[in-house]
């Protein structure tokens, strides 16, 4: 639980001093002065005051010309997104103009930056994946892109830059809002050339995590998948509401991993129970983590896009993780009835059936590099679609990669490994295409070996077993891959399952859904 939520206003007079005077002074008497949320000012109208709770007319005379021009000229210069500011506050005006350039109407913004809004999310920030947020206008989107940027920079000493379109981050003028703590800031001098910068941002500045608010058009989204495959963290928000909203729009999909439509052979498409020409993902999504903002006080996290990406598209829904703030300015985790599968490997004597939380958090292989590099390897992994993932623990690996220098001087760690059974395969060099390579030979020969197959039937024939008979089923032992393999299974037909025994007797037992 977390300490109270602190709200600081941009000091709301700097806002006030730039309207006329008339509908100033009639502001600073309303009684919901603080709960100002923006000011609208169309010529020839009731100047409007919106507050979080109502909108109201001030009792003045229409807005003039005059009125307009007094704005415009206490702020900063408009750019062509027809928006200014007021120098190192997070006000925002933006500009209405009629087809001859002539500004007739204002949305005068009030800026707020609120401290300890991102502590809802600080654990997944902290762990360096890319993340997404989505959600309607005003829900605070930038508010936690702001905080996250500070909380990056500021408590875990990391290099952060943010790109500013329209400088609602970092606040008007050339030097930032305190808000965003030690994170640099990039302005963009046009909307149409965000992309640029962000790769510009990249080779000049060494980041190690970037901030962007709306991505918006497919340049933007290349320039962002160009940025996480160099290994950089991304935080940024996009057009849409939802994960659904954002598969379906063509020119963002590609975010969280884009679609295609395959046409499967027979066999897959009986197994899978689906017509022949079903639709999948196209590429790992750019994005680790999507987190939907529902309102101010709720928001979604989906904890692996790819996996929930290709549930949507097999018609299996996965609920995400919710968090919701408390009245005491705490937040409560709300965990789904069926969690989302995640990359950790199976606890050793823990029962899947009883704990549904961690009961489908698997992924397939799990490789030890030991002396290769970690970055290169992810890589390669990414782009032949190795179906594993990487860990630091020697003792949870299914196999270890090393190289052929170090494999001939067969260390200590490595007799062990090999004693235990785990695998080593070695690499002559460190690069990618190499490290590809052995990958998928590795992979094209695990496929084959005809235990894999044993379990794998097995496992599909017991499935179909309990869904016919509603009665448990348990299956032969196996080792630990293979029963995560199983558990996979079943967990694809909706089954729950559990691990019972000792090794090396140690079985899967399906249960009814």
């Amino acid at each position: 639980m977390i300490g109270k939520q602190v709200s600081v206003t941009d000091d709301l007079a700097l806002l006030l001093d730039v309207l006329p005077p008339t509908i100033r002074g009639m502001l600073e008497a309303n009684p919901q002065c603080e709960a100002l949320l923006e000011v609208v000012l169309d010529l020839g109208r009731l100047p409007q005051a919106r507050f979080f709770t109502q909108t109201e007319d001030l009792p003045a005379t229409p807005v003039s010309r005059a009125d307009i021009d007094y704005v415009v000229a206490h702020v900063s210069v408009f750019g062509k997104d027809n928006r200014a500011g007021i120098e190192r506050t997070l006000h925002r005006i933006s500009a209405i103009r009629n087809r001859a350039g002539s500004v007739i109407g204002l949305t005068c913004r009030v800026g707020r930056a609120l401290f300890g809004t991102v502590d809802i999310l600080r654990d997944v920030i902290e762990q360096g994946k890319s993340l997404l947020l989505l959600g309607r206008p005003g829900v605070g989107k930038t508010t936690l892109l702001r905080e996250a940027a500070r909380l990056l920079a500021d408590a875990m000493h990391k290099r952060v830059v943010i790109v500013d379109t329209s400088n609602e981050i970092a606040g008007d003028g050339d030097i930032p809002h305190p808000g965003i703590g030690g994170a640099r800031r990039m302005q963009v001098p046009t909307p149409s050339e965000q992309h640029a910068v962000m790769i510009e941002a990249v080779e000049n500045h060494m980041p190690e995590v970037i901030v962007i608010d709306e991505i918006g058009t497919e340049a933007e989204a290349l320039a962002a998948r160009t940025i996480a495959e160099r290994g950089v963290q991304l935080i940024a928000t996009a057009h849409g509401n939802t994960l659904d909203n954002l598969l379906r729009n063509p020119i963002l999909s590609d975010l969280v991993g884009g679609i295609q439509t395959v046409t499967l052979s027979d066999e897959e498409a009986r197994r899978r129970r689906t017509q022949k020409t079903v639709l999948e993902r196209k590429a790992p999504p750019t994005f680790d983590v999507l987190i939907e903002i529902q309102d101010r006080v709720s928001l979604a996290v989906h904890h692996n896009v790819a996996l929930v990406v290709d549930g949507l598209l097999r018609g299996r829904s996965l609920r995400p993780e919710v968090r919701v703030r408390t009245a005491d300015g705490g937040f409560e985790i709300q965990q789904p009835a069926l969690a989302e599968p995640s990359m950790e490997s199976e606890p050793e004597g823990e029962s899947y059936r009883e704990r549904p939380s961690r009961r489908s958090r698997r992924a397939s292989v799990r490789i030890f590099p030991y002396g290769v590099d970690r970055s290169r390897l992810d890589q390669a992994m990414q782009h032949g679609r190795i179906p594993a993932t990487l860990v630091d623990d020697l003792e949870a690996a299914d196999l270890i990669l090393t190289l052929k220098s170090q494999e001939k001087h067969q260390s200590r760690r490595l007799r062990e490994a090999q004693a235990r059974g785990v695998p080593v395969y070695s690499i002559r060099h460190n690069t990618i295409t190499q490290i590809e390579q052995t990958l998928r030979q590795i992979f094209e020969r695990s496929e084959r070996r005809p235990g894999d197959h044993e379990a794998i039937s097995e496992a599909e024939e017991a499935a179909r077993t309990v869904m016919e008979q509603s009665q448990p089923v348990a299956l032969a032992p196996q080792n630990n891959y293979l029963r995560r393999l199983q558990h996979q299974i079943a967990e694809q037909h909706g089954l729950s399952t559990e691990s019972t025994g000792v090794e090396p007797h140690r079985r899967v037992v399906i249960y009814p859904a």
